[in-house]
């Protein structure tokens, strides 16, 4: 009896040690540099705000974040190493909604969803857009409509299934249009493509093609947000238009499910303190991105409600998993 008891004890004192080095862990977190992935290509906006957020992480946390890109299969290749990586908190990735609460529906097999990625804290709004070259003979998105519903018009995305993609998409499908789907890697290459004179027009974030707006080689005819850029004030929304397609984005921080709740309440008040910081809101009106910011909660709530609307919207479409 005594000697089980003494073996009790011990085991008793194994749990308090390794619950108090766990807690110890935590507390002291980060302890080694942080990853922060960027799921889309290097470069492209949301690149720019991921270094931003990281730079202001390492003021206040005292250890490097270091940003890496891992494009690919529309943000799904990124999103699934962040998915695969340990739920300590060292791992993150900064990313538009799009890989946790469109792709899923669209891919079978794909794990990516609220119940595996952790929302931590949203960034920006990406107000999306459909471009044309400045010497298009679409003067306006009247103009492209009609042309495409008489003939074959190519257009360019960052890719299937991503928000800008599935904005083109409802509006083909509500317009009744003709028009053939070319991807790429990110907003930088279709837009590329678009001033070499290959592509009729392209869908993107707005900021995508703002330096191309401002000197004139691209023209934004309209939005698919459901306000207008306020860097672009002059582009009507669809629905100004009398188009009844929205397509919203958000872009922010996510974890692996399982991360500890002292980690993620950390990283939720590193963003907030992040979104604030003059370094941040520079970066955002140079890359003319709006800064949106969402505290874990409401973050957590739109990632989860966004990802019931896009299953539904896909199921009334008929879609198929691919």
């Amino acid at each position: 009896m005594i000697k089980f008891s003494t073996w009790m004890q011990g085991l008793v004192a194994l749990a308090l040690s390794a619950s108090a080095m766990h807690s110890s862990a935590q507390d002291t977190y980060p302890a080694r540099p942080i990853t922060m992935i960027n799921p889309w290509a290097a470069g492209s906006s949301t690149d720019i705000m991921a270094r931003a957020v990281a730079e202001q992480f390492y003021k206040q946390m005292g250890q490097s974040v270091v940003v890496v890109s891992r494009d690919g299969g529309s943000g799904v290749i990124g999103m699934t190493a962040l998915m695969q990586a340990p739920a300590d908190g060292l791992t993150l990735a900064f990313t538009p909604m799009t890989p946790v609460t469109i792709q899923p529906h669209h891919l079978k097999d794909l794990k990516l969803s609220p119940d595996t990625i952790q929302p931590v804290c949203g960034i920006t709004e990406n107000i999306l857009g459909l471009s044309v070259r400045s010497d298009s003979p679409f003067k306006s998105l009247a103009d492209l409509i009609a042309a495409a519903k008489s003939k074959s018009l190519s257009y360019g995305s960052p890719g299937p299934n991503s928000a800008p993609f599935l904005a083109v998409d409802d509006l083909a499908r509500h317009q009744k249009l003709n028009v053939v789907h070319i991807p790429f890697k990110g907003d930088a290459a279709s837009l590329q493509e678009l001033l070499a004179g290959r592509l009729d027009f392209a869908t993107s974030i707005a900021a995508s093609a703002a330096a191309q707006v401002k000197a004139g080689t691209v023209r934004l005819l309209a939005v698919a947000s459901e306000r207008r850029h306020p860097g672009f004030p002059d582009a009507p929304t669809l629905k100004e238009l009398g188009i009844d397609v929205t397509q919203l984005s958000f872009a922010g921080i996510f974890a692996p499910r399982g991360t500890p709740p002292q980690v993620l309440a950390k990283l939720d008040a590193a963003c907030a303190v992040a979104v604030k910081s003059d370094a941040v809101r520079d970066a955002a009106q140079k890359s003319n991105q709006i800064l949106a910011y969402q505290a874990m909660p409401q973050w957590d709530k739109r990632v989860q409600d966004e990802f019931q609307k896009q299953g539904a919207a896909f199921r009334a479409a008929g879609g198929v998993r691919q």
